[in-house]
């Protein structure tokens, strides 16, 4: 049985490498990439949230109806730390926390279940890419909530897996999808090459 997790999608970001566009709205198999990620969370945990720049921001009208919770970031500007913080503080105590970055539509449902099924509960779990390289999701055990607080600047969650304090487990996937943020619109055009040959 799966041990419990909530599932945290920092989305509340600038996409200030987009010249002007919004990666989180790009097109994803026919649906924006936030409702896409949103959708796949949902189909391994009930308890998701999502970290979105204000509630009456397009994000957050493009998510209406799925059944998440929406986490407004009015400091988004300070880093992703301040998505980490504020979400943090509503999941379920007794559970652990998926972060799942928003813009690596590469990383499917199935992975996502890939790597919750590795988790027990008392480590951290990070998937890596098919050569090795740790990346996203990751899982972290409820232990580790006091820590998101502490949390600065734009470096997520590293601090916590940096410390030492607990065992990590890494789970291989089969692709390129845990590393593969996509930030520019050069990043897209190549991702959407590749994912139609495929």
């Amino acid at each position: 049985m799966t041990v419990p997790f909530s599932i945290i999608i920092p989305a509340a970001g600038a996409s200030s490498r987009m010249r002007g566009g919004d990666k989180l709205m790009e097109d994803v198999w026919g649906q924006p990439c936030i409702v896409a990620m949103a959708e796949r969370a949902l189909a391994v945990s009930p308890d998701v949230f999502v970290a979105v720049p204000s509630l009456d921001h397009p994000r957050t009208k493009t998510l209406a109806g799925l059944p998440i919770h929406l986490v407004p970031v009015p400091d988004a500007a300070d880093g992703m730390s301040r998505s980490l913080q504020r979400a943090s503080r509503l999941v379920p105590q007794s559970q652990g926390v998926m972060i799942l970055p928003c813009d690596m539509p590469g990383i499917s449902a199935k992975d996502l279940a890939t790597v919750a099924a590795a988790f027990t509960g008392d480590e951290i779990v990070r998937a890596t890419a098919a050569d090795g390289t740790p990346g996203h999701p990751i899982i972290f055990p409820a232990a580790t909530l006091p820590s998101f607080t502490a949390l600065e600047g734009d470096r997520g969650a590293a601090p916590i897996v940096a410390s030492g304090a607990y065992r990590i487990k890494k789970v291989q996937l089969e692709s390129d999808a845990p590393i593969l943020d996509l930030d520019t619109p050069e990043a897209w055009a190549d991702f959407r090459q590749r994912t139609l040959r495929a």
